[in-house]
């Protein structure tokens, strides 16, 4: 049985404006459905039509944006629904894997006490519960270079804050519900801030600008204060 048919009646194709198109490959988060996304994403970057100017990957659909006096909304809907049935190794890739520093707690992790708290877990059980798994990275967006990973342990699903912070700093570390993420510019948000790392994960000068991408694998692992000012420094 195809893939596609065991997820029901996705791919959908649906207008999204008059610019845009939406290819939904599923309606739940899950590794596969976004292996299958990512997978529509290489297939359409080698396969790309005059006109489409951006493909933004996300949990379960990926958008294509393109330019309406080169391509019309049926045309740009026509070449998606041509994403082949079968999904070939030839769009399938491993994912890059990148390692990331955090120093967890204090004032770099001001919410970390009530996420033990919620999860009735000593601090030091919820920093090695965050660091255990590998984590995919699901989409990029929301500000510049922040991205969304999942899923975490069950045993530390966090709500998000009641109220959201005005500023969260850059690098700030954080969990909410079942995911977990990072902030990589100053920015409000409401999600539980757990820790900090000390990389560098925007740049608009770097190309690509951002430090991760969507489909990356990402492993955390606690530093020390002394480490964390040691990366800072490097830079």
């Amino acid at each position: 049985m195809s893939l596609s048919k065991k997820m029901g009646i996705f791919p959908q194709v649906r207008p999204f404006g008059d610019r845009a198109c939406l290819v939904v490959m599923g309606g739940e988060i899950s590794p596969e459905i976004h292996s299958r996304v990512m997978a529509f994403c290489r297939w359409a970057s080698s396969h790309r039509l005059s006109g489409i100017t951006d493909l933004l990957p996300s949990y379960s659909s990926l958008l294509i944006q393109f330019d309406p006096f080169l391509l019309s909304q049926e045309d740009a809907a026509e070449w998606a629904r041509g994403f082949p049935e079968s999904l070939s190794s030839d769009f399938q890739t491993e994912p890059t894997e990148k390692r990331v520093p955090v120093l967890y707690g204090g004032l770099y992790g001001p919410d970390l006490a009530h996420v033990a708290e919620h999860s009735r877990l000593p601090v030091e059980q919820v920093i090695r519960f965050h660091t255990s798994p590998a984590y995919r990275v699901y989409a990029i967006g929301g500000f510049p270079g922040l991205a969304a990973m999942g899923k975490v342990l069950p045993s530390i699903e966090t709500p998000r804050l009641t109220t959201p912070r005005t500023r969260v700093p850059p690098g700030s570390v954080a969990i909410a519900g079942k995911q977990t993420g990072i902030y990589a510019v100053e920015s409000p948000g409401g999600w539980q801030l757990i820790g900090r790392t000390p990389l560098r994960l925007f740049d608009p000068a770097r190309n690509p600008p951002s430090f991760f991408q969507a489909g990356d694998r990402v492993r955390f692992f606690a530093v020390t204060e002394e480490e964390f000012q040691s990366w800072r420094s490097a830079g």
